[in-house]
């Protein structure tokens, strides 16, 4: 574990597994300590892994300032990383609701990304819909699972605005291609891991602009990789084809029978894919 000072003074931690050329990691939920990420399913054994624990979340400090967890302002943690690494220019890797903070960076700090891999993003910052259909469409890829009807019945209840911690619950399967012990493990650990408070505020008022993100990015010429899951119901491949055309120099890999987690689910394809981008 290394720690760093924020522009406030707040002590950062970042967690740091393997060896060779670093890549910065950051992690989703939104406001997820790192420990969910693991090392990435043995990414390290291709390239060194700074995770980050952003601010109020795993080991790093509690802020004096709540208004700072919101995610605009988070990209200013994420340049002292940077600086405190002494690195230039930076391979960046990002996770779900992270992929925001990843992408402010890069519009902000362009010159500072060498190579930037989202992996089954979020698309708030980028001010994409998902609709309710490819939603749907995606969860149905899903029908011959024992657990199916209960879950489907629940998102049908989220969508319609009727959500309950047990519906929730009952969703939680179509997050993982495979919701096994491993799997039901590391949705156990969420609760622990997450700050509710930094979440509510990551995406609060002010934290996007959608409109001007979309036109920095169309100047974003660095490689972009998004790794999608074809059967994740947060990150559905259709909003990630819209996504990833927004990038110049952007590719988007589908990985088969993968959720939200694609490590998790096939940690050989998923190292694969990323190592050879991050090459």
């Amino acid at each position: 574990m290394d720690f760093f000072t924020a522009y406030d003074g707040t002590k950062l931690a970042c967690h740091v597994f393997g060896d060779g050329p670093p890549v910065v990691c950051l992690p989703g939920g939104p406001m997820q300590a790192s420990a969910y990420l693991g090392d990435l399913g043995g990414l390290s054994t291709h390239r060194q892994l700074i995770m980050l624990d952003l601010r109020g979340t795993g080991q790093s400090a509690v802020p004096k300032d709540a208004a700072s967890y919101r995610c605009d302002r988070l990209v200013d943690d994420v340049e002292a990383l940077r600086e405190h690494l002494g690195l230039d220019r930076m391979d960046l890797l990002a996770h779900s609701a992270g992929t925001n903070l990843a992408t402010l960076y890069a519009t902000r700090h362009p010159e500072h990304v060498s190579k930037l891999a989202l992996i089954t993003p979020s698309v708030m910052a980028a001010g994409i819909t998902i609709t309710e259909d490819v939603r749907r469409e995606t969860a149905r890829l899903r029908e011959d699972e024992p657990w199916f009807s209960t879950a489907f019945a629940a998102l049908e209840a989220v969508m319609a605005g009727q959500a309950t911690g047990d519906a929730f619950q009952a969703i939680a399967p179509f997050w993982y291609g495979r919701w096994d012990e491993t799997a039901q493990a590391h949705k156990a650990a969420e609760d622990e891991q997450r700050n509710s408070e930094a979440a509510a505020a990551f995406g609060s008022e002010g934290a996007f602009d959608p409109e001007a993100t979309r036109a920095a990015l169309t100047r974003f010429t660095s490689p972009v990789l998004l790794l999608a899951g074809e059967v994740d119901l947060n990150s559905p491949p259709p909003a990630m084809t819209e996504l990833t055309r927004l990038f110049p120099n952007a590719d988007l890999v589908v990985q088969a029978r993968a959720g939200h987690f694609p490590w998790l689910d096939d940690a050989g394809q998923f190292v694969a894919t990323t190592a050879a981008f991050l090459r």
